[in-house]
């Protein structure tokens, strides 16, 4: 273990025995990568009192030194997965929310630890998951329906702070930030533009407001061979219109080589969206999702380029982050096929 783990294990011990009123030792501590946007960790602990008791394996999860536009803080998502848990959603409950654990002025807290695959990759092509991919499309269309019960009025305290921007429309609300998020790009991305201009001329007119996850899809959940263990990552989740989750899924880098398989890699639509609406009691506006979809490749085309840019600014030395940034331009084409598709 190097010297900037050792402190930190010793940084955990002491706040988890101030949380539980016990002796905590930390086995292991092993950081985990793969171009997420926060720092995560495995740690291997041994509590000594309180609910977890035993040895337990939890993921530590921090702020990271510079994160993507539109990524809510720790303390944040914290609260958001508090409210998921509640809603009855298949997702690891979130323990000892602590500020300035891994460094000065980060939030962090703890994740119960699921087993299971969650690398896109392996989620659609891996043989030992083929009957799990069957069973997916129903899984998560019904994790999704417990997502979009949350509302800004059943939520006993505001989650996301001022929420007046999603009173006034989730689609432009959604537009707003991303212009933001565009137009401070170091370079100019003419098929954003044009992805950018329908977008703004097709709003839909729909009002319904629920928790939206942000970043539903594949390599976000946990899968194991009987099928779904855990949705993750809520760190882009927000209020909106809950067709975002159901088009968000089916953006083309999710699908990971995958493409005659619109959602995930792993389904077609019908069967997704036939389980979302039979769990949900909601019906899917098929219009508004294609009008997210697009505006989902654009995000993501966009946030591809901010990825890179944490690798190229400094701020991350994970080489993964160039590699996505090198894929902004399959989502420009994918948003203007799209659009030509629709008209």
């Amino acid at each position: 273990m190097t010297e900037e783990l050792s402190q930190l294990s010793t940084r955990i011990a002491s706040a988890l025995t101030r949380h539980t009123g016990g002796a905590v030792t930390v086995r292991n501590l092993k950081p985990l990568h793969g171009g997420a946007c926060q720092d995560n960790y495995r740690v291997d602990l041994t509590f000594s009192s309180g609910p977890l008791r035993g040895e337990r394996r939890l993921a530590l999860r921090s702020d990271a030194k510079q994160s993507l536009p539109g990524s809510i803080n720790r303390q944040r998502e914290f609260d958001v997965i508090a409210a998921a848990v509640q809603a009855g959603v298949r997702t690891p409950a979130a323990h000892f929310f602590e500020l300035g654990l891994v460094r000065e002025g980060a939030g962090a807290y703890f994740l119960d630890w699921i087993d299971g695959e969650a690398i896109g990759r392996r989620v659609v092509r891996n043989p030992e998951l083929a009957q799990a991919r069957t069973s997916l499309p129903d899984e998560l269309g019904a994790q999704l329906a417990r997502i979009h019960s949350v509302t800004p009025q059943n939520t006993p305290r505001p989650l996301f702070g001022d929420d007046v921007a999603w009173r006034q429309g989730a689609a432009q609300a959604s537009l707003a930030a991303l212009r933001r998020m565009t137009d401070a790009l170091p370079e100019v991305h003419p098929a954003v533009e044009v992805a950018l201009r329908w977008l703004e001329d097709h709003v839909p007119a729909r009002n319904e407001i629920t928790l939206v996850h942000g970043d539903y899809r594949t390599g976000n959940f946990m899968v194991t061979p009987q099928g779904l263990s855990g949705v993750l990552d809520w760190e882009f989740a927000h209020w909106g219109d809950p067709m975002e989750d159901l088009a968000w899924i089916s953006v083309r880098d999710w699908r990971f080589g995958v493409l005659d398989q619109p959602v995930g890699g792993f389904s077609r639509r019908e069967p997704f969206y036939a389980a979302y609406e039979k769990a949900s009691g909601r019906t899917v506006d098929t219009r508004a999702v294609r009008y997210w979809e697009v505006m989902g490749n654009v995000r993501w085309a966009v946030g591809s380029v901010y990825q890179g840019e944490r690798y190229l600014g400094g701020q991350e030395s994970d080489l993964e982050l160039i590699a996505i940034a090198r894929r902004a331009v399959e989502m420009e084409h994918e948003a203007l096929r799209l659009i030509r598709k629709g008209a």
